[in-house]
């Protein structure tokens, strides 16, 4: 039998087509069938890789070379520098929600004992990692799909901040009392329905992607609800062309401050509020 070197060699030209990083994922799914770290990889690389090993492997890159997510395929998702668990069903995390994360650390940590409501939590992501960053802060996360909600109390066990947040089946603050918290945060469904999805992220849910027929209805139950609900600040995640609909829209409210961002790749990608209600 081959080498671990040759194999991945072999089986990474299946995914030219899918990912600029072939090599490197067939290395992912073979450290995952092991259960092995990527020092283990390079230690060992030049180590015979079994027929019942080679076949494992291969199956898992067939199933990544039809564009399906390796996220699914390992249940795992970097995140903030930390590796959450994912799952099917629930939306995988993106490197772009992290600048939502930094920005909401940045204001709640000069609130003590902070009061949050996070909208459309999926895999609990950014609840848990504002419960790690921001001392002393009390977390209600809402989803209205099941198994996100399992998953997201999954992650929060296993950051050990179950404590500081409460999962609740919700469609926005239905069924939860936020009144007078500090912050909304949410990065909900934002891409309109009739938007073309590339392959790889139809297997996600598409309740999970889709706000409306314009996209942004979701995102505007938000902001009234929120201002309704005397929520000082609200932060949020949109698509990179809801800008100017939505810096409209806010006008309707009385606003202290509305900032608009860009991603990493310098689209606009989200907003922050802090209503005024003196």
């Amino acid at each position: 039998m081959a080498s671990y070197k040759k194999v991945v060699k072999q089986l990474s030209p299946l995914l030219r087509n899918i990912t600029h990083i072939p090599v490197k994922e067939v290395e992912i799914l073979l450290l995952h069938i092991l259960g092995q770290n990527v020092i283990w990889l390079h230690i060992n690389y030049n180590k015979e890789c079994d027929d019942s090993t080679f076949k494992k492997l291969e199956k898992l890159v067939q199933k990544r070379s039809q564009d399906y997510p390796i996220e699914y395929i390992t249940s795992r998702a970097s995140f903030y520098g930390e590796t959450f668990n994912v799952a099917p069903n629930v939306l995988i995390p993106r490197p772009q929600t992290e600048i939502l994360v930094e920005k909401a650390i940045e204001t709640l940590s000069k609130i003590s004992n902070p009061k949050v409501v996070e909208v459309g939590t999926g895999s609990g992501i950014i609840s848990v990692m504002l419960a790690l960053e921001v001392p002393n802060i009390s977390i209600i996360a809402v989803d209205i799909n099941d198994d996100a909600l399992a998953l997201a109390k999954t992650n929060a066990k296993k950051f050990d901040v179950e404590d500081k947040i409460t999962f609740v089946k919700s469609d926005i603050f239905n069924s939860i009392d936020v009144k007078d918290y500090d912050m909304c945060i949410s990065n909900p469904p934002y891409i309109k329905n009739n938007y073309k999805l590339p392959k790889n992220v139809t297997h996600e849910p598409s309740n999970a992607l889709f706000g409306g027929e314009q996209g942004d209805e979701l995102l505007k139950k938000i902001i009234d609800q929120t201002y309704l609900n005397n929520i000082r600040y609200l932060y949020c995640e949109m698509g990179y062309d809801q800008k100017e609909p939505l810096g409209e829209f806010l006008k309707n409210y009385k606003t202290k401050s509305v900032e608009f961002y860009k991603d990493y790749e310098k689209f606009d990608r989200g907003f922050t509020v802090e209503f005024d209600y003196e």
